[in-house]
């Protein structure tokens, strides 16, 4: 690993955009497929709040935080990451900016159905059905509500909400066998279950699997 002086940086930025440029240069009929959604900032009201939640709740970890420039107007905020493949942190999958005091309003309760334009909600990853389970279970020991639970045909999810009302599934991905037959089968499929107690927390994994007309019907996995 080696780090670039200021004038090498500038030549090998320059470089990477005449690059960029040459690239650019041959206009695609139809825009080009994204890899994904890199990273989300939510407006929260109180940062030291949010930051408790995000970080202590759901299990981001604090990687920068956004420092003051004499002259020059920042926002207060911090950036979150989890954990990518391979257990890194990255520069950041979330960021939290405090709104002014006399901008922020009490939270509304959140639901899944739209009462306003904005952010419905944000969908969180686990890697795997084990530590999802132990997460629900950490969830619930710390009181947080449970808005919906439910098994989708492509995810097993619990909806909460964050301390401005904010919208996140908490969820684990099935085997893309699963619903790869036929996403919007998978995607119309919804189990509603439990969102207090024991029975919560209990999980099957006897899962539908989704296939197009074309293929065999649908079967128990």
């Amino acid at each position: 690993m080696f780090v670039l002086s200021g004038g090498d940086a500038r030549r090998r930025s320059s470089m990477e955009g005449t690059m960029a440029n040459d690239a650019a240069s041959v206009t695609p009929r139809e825009a080009l497929p994204p890899r994904g959604i890199n990273h989300m900032v939510l407006n929260v009201r109180n940062l030291e709040v949010s930051h408790r939640f995000w970080t202590e709740i759901i299990g981001f970890r604090c990687v920068a935080e956004l420092k003051p420039i004499p002259g020059r107007q920042r926002p207060k905020m911090r950036f979150y990451s989890g954990l990518d493949a391979k257990g890194d942190v990255t520069h950041h999958d979330l960021a939290l900016a405090e709104v002014p005091e006399s901008n922020g309003g009490a939270p509304e309760q959140w639901s899944l159905m739209p009462g306003k334009t904005g952010l419905n909600h944000v969908a969180i990853a686990w890697p795997d059905r084990e530590s999802w389970l132990k997460q629900l279970a950490f969830l619930q020991s710390q009181g947080v509500p449970f808005l919906r639970r439910v098994n989708h045909g492509m995810t097993h999810s619990v909806y909460i909400a964050d301390p401005d009302g904010h919208g996140i599934e908490v969820l684990y991905e099935l085997p893309r066998e699963v619903w790869e037959g036929d996403i919007d089968g998978a995607q119309n499929y919804a189990e509603m279950l439990p969102t207090e107690g024991a029975d919560s927390l209990v999980d099957r994994t006897e899962n539908p699997v989704f296939a197009t007309p074309e293929q065999p019907a649908a079967s128990r996995a």
